[in-house]
């Protein structure tokens, strides 16, 4: 009996943390579910203590994630310290060997993970970033993309252009209602031209916009909150 109910207990706190995919788990995740785990285990285990003494610490952990993921969704320097963040390891079509050393990684490793993708050849590689969750996501060069429709219909009407250039992927400018002086700085912009640019999709106030990133071309996109749409 106790067996059963430690694992209809420990299936609900689960549902109620949410759904990652395995693959996909921080470390955070990683060491929150082995806790879980072993205190789930203890309680089957132990038939001579309580079950309370084992099902109260997995219900308070199970709590800590859930807030530790609400304030996550309004701090990204707390998604930062918890989940960590992405690092480029390839970029440009050069490999960064800081970040090489940084994450402890060797040339065997990466080519392992180039290999997964189905690349063969690193030079045909643009941008290969380190996710938080160890998987690595890999951008081909531009000659090497595979064909698609619409490169057989012809070319696309190009959206309208900032002016701005740089060389690498898109950087996130406003996230979460916030703008990220930082990424202002990488495209030598300031707060002033973003608001200017934002005005002219019809945006008044920062804290409207959910996520806002440029391109290399200098095209913004653009994703509201939800809620009250501004008029343009």
């Amino acid at each position: 009996m106790r067996t059963l109910f430690t694992y209809f207990f420990l299936l609900v706190l689960l549902r109620v943390m949410g759904k990652r995919e395995l693959g996909k788990l921080s470390v955070f995740d990683v060491v929150i579910s082995i806790i879980l785990a072993e205190l789930a285990s203890l309680g089957i285990e132990n038939v001579d203590k309580p079950a309370m003494h084992f099902l109260l610490p997995m219900l308070l952990i199970a709590l800590l994630e859930v807030a530790a993921a609400m304030i996550s969704l309004k701090s990204k320097k707390f998604r930062d310290v918890v989940d960590g963040s992405a690092d480029m390891i390839i970029e440009n079509g050069e490999i960064r060997e800081d970040a090489m050393r940084r994450n402890r990684m060797n040339l065997d490793d990466l080519m392992v993970h180039l290999r997964q993708k189905n690349i063969k050849n690193l030079a045909d590689v643009e941008f290969a970033m380190l996710e938080p969750t160890g998987q690595m996501s890999v951008f081909r060069k531009r000659d090497k993309e595979a064909l698609t429709k619409g490169d057989l219909h012809g070319p696309a009407k190009q959206p309208q252009s900032t002016g701005v250039s740089f060389s690498g992927l898109p950087i996130p400018l406003v996230m979460d209602g916030k703008i990220r002086q930082e990424a202002l700085r990488k495209v030598g912009k300031n707060t002033f031209w973003l608001k200017q640019e934002l005005r002219k999709h019809g945006i008044k106030d920062v804290k409207q916009v959910s996520f806002c990133s440029i391109d290399n071309r200098g095209v913004l996109f653009i994703d509201k909150k939800d809620g009250p749409r501004p008029k343009s």
